[in-house]
């Protein structure tokens, strides 16, 4: 295979990776079986990948990759699939195979997108590209995600209002209803955070390639960090059962008001985020 063909199946297989964390998180919070399922699948679809390009390795390279750190990152990554794997399918250990394939997905971001890989190959300006690309595209998938919080926030406060002043219109029928607008809001949540998650991981990255020096204090790195934070603690206060009803759709309202705020004015103050 040429190096362009191999760098887009790999960058693939991150994404492939990337999106089965995402089930692994719904399934992780909300015990989901069909997110359960996809999260393994997908999970096995990478690490078949994964062996196949490690065989092909060892058959062109004739000894066992492990004599640089490149190569030692992803035989780690490798392992780390296989860890998970085994756990899932003999000791059914949810919340180690999650944790695992975290660490593992972060290995296999490096792996992919790492320096020296940027440096030998002289395709490392499309590999910086295209993980600026990913890295962009959870983002705005978290963002989709938490405006539909906001959606089902607002029907909420919409159909409480109607409901309590008991104003019936010809529309009340077509709406959904409170538990809808409340699991949906949920769901939302459970949804936005882990794209959140991966593309504050991919952008951390993508960063760490493009600049000498880590820019922590980057506006948007700042503001992408406190919504992660922000909706998890909204998340956890609900579950714990203190926020409900009306002030848990008016604490997604809020919520997404900082994502507009992040979205747009941490753009225009961030140092590098130029795409807005």
């Amino acid at each position: 295979m040429t190096d362009i063909t191999m760098s887009r199946l790999h960058e693939w297989m991150v994404v492939l990776y990337a999106v089965s964390l995402v089930f692994y998180f719904i399934d992780y919070l909300i015990k989901d079986r069909i997110a359960h399922r996809s999260a393994f699948t997908l999970l096995a679809i990478v690490y078949v990948l994964q062996t196949i390009f490690l065989v092909m390795y060892m058959l062109e390279t004739k000894r066992f990759p492990i004599l640089s750190l490149f190569e030692g990152i992803y035989v780690y990554a490798w392992l780390l699939i296989t860890a998970s794997i085994i756990l899932h399918l003999v000791y059914k250990v949810g919340h180690a195979v999650f944790f695992l394939n975290v660490i593992g997905f972060v290995f296999m971001t490096i792996h992919t997108f790492a320096p020296t890989q940027i440096e030998q190959s002289p395709v490392g300006g499309m590999l910086i590209s295209e993980l600026l690309f990913i890295h962009i595209s959870f983002a705005i998938l978290s963002y989709v995600a938490f405006a539909m919080s906001f959606v089902f926030a607002t029907l909420y406060l919409l159909l409480y209002q109607m409901l309590k002043k008991k104003k019936w219109t010809k529309q009340f029928g077509r709406l959904p209803s409170l538990h809808q607008t409340a699991t949906g809001m949920k769901v939302a949540i459970l949804t936005g955070m882990p794209f959140l998650l991966v593309s504050l991981i991919l952008g951390m990255q993508w960063a760490l390639v493009s600049y000498d020096q880590m820019p922590f204090w980057d506006m948007k790195i700042i503001g992408s960090f406190f919504l992660l934070i922000l909706y998890s603690v909204i998340l956890f206060v609900q579950h714990r059962g203190k926020l409900r009803g009306n002030d848990f759709a008016w604490a997604n309202v809020l919520a997404f008001l900082f994502v507009i705020i992040n979205f747009f004015l941490g753009s225009k103050l961030s140092g590098f985020h130029f795409w807005v």
